[in-house]
């Protein structure tokens, strides 16, 4: 017979933790190289980047900045880069870091003592998934190691006949030690007990025989006896029994009901409050909410020459821009159900699903986001030419909650921010296109739920610039100027 290593089930746990802790600390070491490397090669190309771009950077020049970055956005370590000007405008983004998260480098950039403008270069992570990728033999052949040493102490440590001989003559005479004595000496007082007994059992069994008829009749009647008061007590025993079970019965059948009358009050008060703020609904339509960043009201002090065409501005801008976006394939199932029209306080449009495939959550968001695009646009030309424009904020939700959209507008909101508030049903639908972040110290339900823009792909990025510039071009041809 063949014997198993002792306590080689142990030694199998061991080795799997340090199977774990070797591959762990390679993936740090691994990390930490890698990170130290790309931050110093971050830092050349940043350093590089601004002696390219410095006189683009002075003359602000978008065109040239975009394609001396999108050069440095074909490595594959960068994923975004971003040029600002020495006020801290965005004039090129490139790349789409908040679908990928990674390290920043940002350096100022200047031209002898005048700082005129900075740049940030985000460094993709490389995942833990990837080291173990490139590191694979390693891994490998650590667990074919770990699993041979299992194997030869399984083969080394078993235990050799001689050794199993040993063991048995020890266990026998650890055994005959403790208990043979003790059974000797019972098997001597037996013995004894039975020759001093023999001489007694003669005397002593013509006196047992008369005693046994004698007490016959005796145990008879006493066996009778305490047979009937054996029955007459389990029977009462049983009526007590039934009793209480009948009278337990009702009260629980009461109880019952009444524990079933409390859960359905509970279950329905529970199912009403679900149905105001559960995030499990369905999204037919949206409402898209786009106000203006007004902090010291100026369009109320704005006289109404120039602001009534300010508003019909941004009313035709709002309206061609839906008319243009709803044509793109990706949308197609969704349409208006309104017209918008600007006032002071903002104008909205509400989108709906004419169909169950329709994805009018992304259309929502899309709209909001091509807005505000545009009054980015037209809110600089008119700054150039020292005209009255203000910055745009917009908000998407669906209709059952269009009011705290509009609270959160006005307390939240800040310039060129898009705020969403949507079931999941909604953010299920801009999972794969949009990236967005929650609100910090939030203070409401509402803005608990609140997520904030954070970016998109490349491509709903190519889809809104097209449909910008569509519209822009509409606006050139009909001379919309204010």
């Amino acid at each position: 017979m063949t014997y198993l290593a002792p306590r080689q089930g142990l030694f199998a746990i061991i080795l799997l933790v340090s199977f774990c802790l070797q591959t762990l600390l390679l993936v740090i070491s691994t990390d930490q190289q890698l990170s130290n490397s790309r931050a110093l090669k971050g830092e050349q190309m940043v350093a590089q980047l601004i002696d390219e771009a410095r006189l683009s950077l002075e003359n602000k020049d978008r065109v040239s900045l975009s394609v001396i970055a999108n050069r440095y956005t074909s490595e594959q370590d960068v994923t975004r880069i971003l040029i600002k000007d020495n006020n801290d405008e965005i004039l090129v983004p490139v790349g789409n870091a908040p679908m990928q998260q990674g390290d920043t480098i940002r350096q100022i950039a200047t031209n002898g003592d005048a700082v005129i403008g900075s740049v940030a270069l985000t460094l993709k992570d490389v995942s833990k998934g990837e080291i173990i990728t490139m590191q694979w033999p390693f891994v490998i052949g650590t667990m074919l190691l770990h699993l041979l040493l299992w194997l030869i102490y399984g083969y080394l440590a078993r235990p050799t006949k001689e050794q199993i001989n040993a063991l048995s003559r020890d266990i026998q005479e650890l055994y005959r030690d403790q208990y043979r004595p003790v059974d000797q000496r019972s098997y001597d007082r037996e013995i004894e007990r039975q020759s001093t007994g023999q001489s007694a059992s003669h005397l002593a069994d013509s006196q047992i025989e008369n005693d046994n008829t004698a007490n016959a009749a005796a145990d008879k009647v006493t066996n009778t006896h305490k047979f009937n008061v054996h029955n007459e007590v389990n029977e009462y025993l049983r009526t007590q029994q039934n009793q209480e079970a009948g009278s337990d019965t009702d009260n629980l059948a009461e109880t019952s009901e009444g524990e079933v009358a409390d859960t359905d009050s509970a279950a329905s008060q529970a199912a009403s409050h679900t149905s105001k703020l559960s995030a499990s609904r369905s999204v037919d339509s949206v409402k898209v909410q786009v106000g203006f960043h007004d902090e010291f009201n100026m369009l109320e002090r704005l006289a109404p020459a120039q602001r009534l065409p300010y508003l019909a501005l941004c009313t035709q801008l709002l309206n061609q821009a839906v008319t243009e976006l709803l044509k793109q394939p990706l949308l197609l199932g969704v349409s208006a159900m309104n017209e918008a029209h600007f006032e002071d306080n903002g104008a909205s449009v509400v989108l709906k699903a004419d169909n169950s495939h329709a994805k009018v959550a992304l259309a929502g968001v899309m709209l909001a986001k091509l807005y505000l695009m545009l009054n980015k646009i037209i809110h600089d030309k008119h700054i150039e030419l020292s005209r009255f424009a203000l910055p745009a904020k917009a908000g998407v939700s669906d209709e059952a909650q269009s009011e705290p959209m509009t609270h959160l507008l006005q307390s939240i909101g800040k310039k060129e921010q898009l705020l969403i508030l949507l079931p999941n049903a909604g953010l299920k639908q801009i999972s794969n296109h949009v990236q967005v972040h929650s609100l910090m110290r939030p203070t409401t339900v509402y803005e608990r739920e609140c997520a904030i823009f954070d970016g998109a792909n490349d491509s709903l990025i190519q889809r809104l610039a097209d449909v910008r510039n569509a519209v822009l071009m509409i606006e050139d041809e009909d001379e919309l100027h204010v």
